[in-house]
């Protein structure tokens, strides 16, 4: 059953923006717009939000995939076309979506966990990337094998490192082509300041691997699905919820990702942002899916959707697809 809006658990986020003076969240107009391309990953990481992995069969069909880069089209505040999985890669639209937002001239993120880019037949895919000028925003947790490991699979650090030098031949992270990388904490905790881990990270791995990269962006790992569930196995999911609402910074709520991003699943429906599509919360202004609106810029002004999990983009220096906030 889906969640609905302040229902799935405590404590009320509502009621901490109010108890800061701060209105219900209300939606600019969409300048990205966020595709879910399915939920089919060559990995299952501990920490994955959308529960994706090599066994999952949601994938957007390519009527679904037209239809998104038709509402781009006609959607010209949207800068943006930020593309996820899954590994958005082993969808057999992901091309086709890719390169058609490109000759409308939008910027097209890829969010990509690097070893895909070394399976049996995806050789194609960082000539792709450098070709159709994408951005790319990889998952790489830890400098070290033993705590990438850990969070992603035995070998995913090898691997990851592997990519990272492809990339950087093809001209990623070198000034010509924008390479981003995510850190996601290993356990329940915050993430350490950006700036200082962004250092540490350039230090480590231009030493030991001849690595370079654009930014380093901190994420925090959201309390739903699998992490969720690592939580309620471990006994600390009340405790890290404490955390998170602990370290509430009203910083961060003006520029939170879903302030000017709509987000669309795999099946066309849309949401206020990634999270709350993994946990199937509706678009707060009430239009169902792709096929109901010509315009996304149609949403702006209208309140967006929150709950508990929003603590997780509100605690400590925030948190976003973009990384930081504060």
């Amino acid at each position: 059953m889906a969640a609905t809006p302040e229902s799935h658990s405590n404590p009320h986020f509502g009621a901490t923006l109010a108890r800061h003076g701060i209105r219900a969240l209300i939606r600019k107009s969409p300048a990205t717009i966020q595709v879910n391309v399915g939920k089919l990953c060559n990995q299952a990481c501990h920490h994955c939000h959308v529960d994706a992995g090599p066994r999952r069969t949601e994938r957007m069909t390519r009527a679904t995939a037209e239809r998104v880069i038709d509402l781009l089209a006609a959607s010209g505040g949207v800068e943006t076309l930020d593309v996820t999985g899954g590994a958005p890669e082993l969808n057999e639209n992901f091309a086709m979506i890719v390169k058609r937002a490109r000759a409308l001239g939008r910027k097209v993120i890829v969010r990509c966990n690097l070893t895909v880019t070394l399976e049996p037949g995806m050789e194609w895919l960082i000539d792709f990337y450098r070709r159709a000028g994408v951005e790319l925003v990889c998952s790489l947790p830890c400098y070290t094998a033993e705590n990438t490991d850990r969070q992603r699979g035995t070998g995913v650090f090898d691997k990851s490192i592997a990519a990272l030098k492809n990339l950087n031949a093809a001209g990623f992270g070198r000034g010509e082509l924008r390479l981003d990388l995510v850190y996601n904490p290993i356990g329940a905790s915050l993430p350490p300041p950006q700036v200082e881990l962004e250092a540490q990270y350039r230090d480590e791995l231009a030493r030991n691997f001849g690595i370079v990269f654009d930014r380093l962006l901190t994420i925090t790992n959201m309390p739903i699905a699998r992490f969720a569930n690592q939580l309620n196995g471990t006994g600390s999911h009340s405790a890290y919820m404490s955390l998170l609402v602990n370290h509430f910074n009203p910083a961060t709520v003006d520029a939170l990702m879903c302030r000017d991003l709509v987000s669309v699943g795999w099946d066309g429906r849309l949401y206020d942002c990634d999270f709350n599509q993994m946990l199937e919360i509706p678009l707060g202004a009430g239009a169902a899916t792709i096929w109901d609106i010509e315009d996304v810029g149609a949403i702006a002004g209208t309140r967006i959707a929150t709950g508990s999990h929003c603590f997780g983009c509100t605690a400590g220096a925030g948190s976003s697809c973009g990384g930081a906030i504060a």
